[in-house]
């Protein structure tokens, strides 16, 4: 029987790049997204279905996975890949920006792994594989609300895997670096305020400039079917991010700060 593995957030970017390598790979895949009639993975076969999941819906989680499992009878790997950034100074950004962006990245997530959990329970095991960020444990301007919700996942799945280790199912957490997606265009949403006008254009415009020059969303594809298939007790997986990990832990702080600051925001 082929393996089953869900994904949220497959609609584009690196779940729609997941979605397609583990149909490469002969997995039984459930792609979904909260509008899967505007699905563009250019496969129609039986062993990928496109399904409605908003991850700030619980009904329509708990739909969804009972549809997986009426069509596959199993559900072998998560990919918790949905969510967005919500980008500008924390002076700018409203209560409802805040938590509409921590109910998407980190809510979403735990409501989803709680559907899923008692499921592999029953198997006697499978993969949680939750998509952060190389942000998840660096922080860069204007980005401080995104960055709490990674940290906030980084932090769950590290506890959560010696709550998890007993049942035999494992969790692994995917760090990806910059990756040329329309996550700059489509998965980011902005807030302003009028006394950080520059700074806001600066990285704006640093975003947008370094975006052509970014690796695809195949190679995290890649890293995340490793994670999902490698039995080791190995946690994060940092596809592009290696370089910036490294740089963070091996500068002193006054030099990783200069160098933030003057590749993102210019000389100041």
């Amino acid at each position: 029987m082929n393996k089953t593995v869900v994904i949220t957030g497959a609609a584009s970017g690196i779940g729609a790049a997941t979605a397609k390598y583990f149909w490469q790979q002969g997995w039984n895949v459930v792609a979904t997204m909260r509008n899967p009639e505007r699905a563009d993975l250019g496969i129609a076969d039986p062993r990928m279905i496109y399904l409605r999941l908003d991850v700030t819906d619980p009904d329509s989680i708990a739909a969804a996975i009972a549809e997986t499992l009426t069509k596959f009878g199993q559900i072998d790997v998560l990919v918790n890949n949905a969510g967005y950034a919500q980008m500008g100074p924390i002076e700018g950004i409203t209560r409802a920006q805040l938590d509409r962006q921590f109910e998407t990245n980190v809510f979403g997530v735990v409501t989803t792994m709680q559907a899923v959990l008692p499921i592999m329970r029953r198997q006697g095991g499978g993969t949680i594989v939750n998509v952060a960020s190389i942000g998840g444990r660096i922080g860069f301007p204007m980005t401080a609300a995104y960055h709490g919700t990674k940290w906030a996942i980084e932090g769950i799945s590290e506890a959560m895997r010696y709550e998890l280790q007993p049942l035999g199912i494992r969790i692994k957490i995917i760090e990806p670096g910059g990756i040329k997606t329309n996550f700059i265009e489509r998965g980011a949403t902005w807030a302003t305020h009028p006394e950080y006008a520059e700074p806001i254009d600066r990285v704006q415009r640093f975003m947008l400039r370094i975006n052509d020059s970014l690796p695809g969303a195949e190679g995290v594809a890649k890293a995340i079917y490793r994670a999902a298939t490698d039995r080791s007790p190995r946690l994060r997986y940092s596809p592009h991010g290696e370089m910036w990990l490294w740089l963070h832990a091996l500068l002193p702080d006054r030099l990783w700060r200069s160098l933030v600051t003057t590749m993102m925001l210019g000389n100041r």
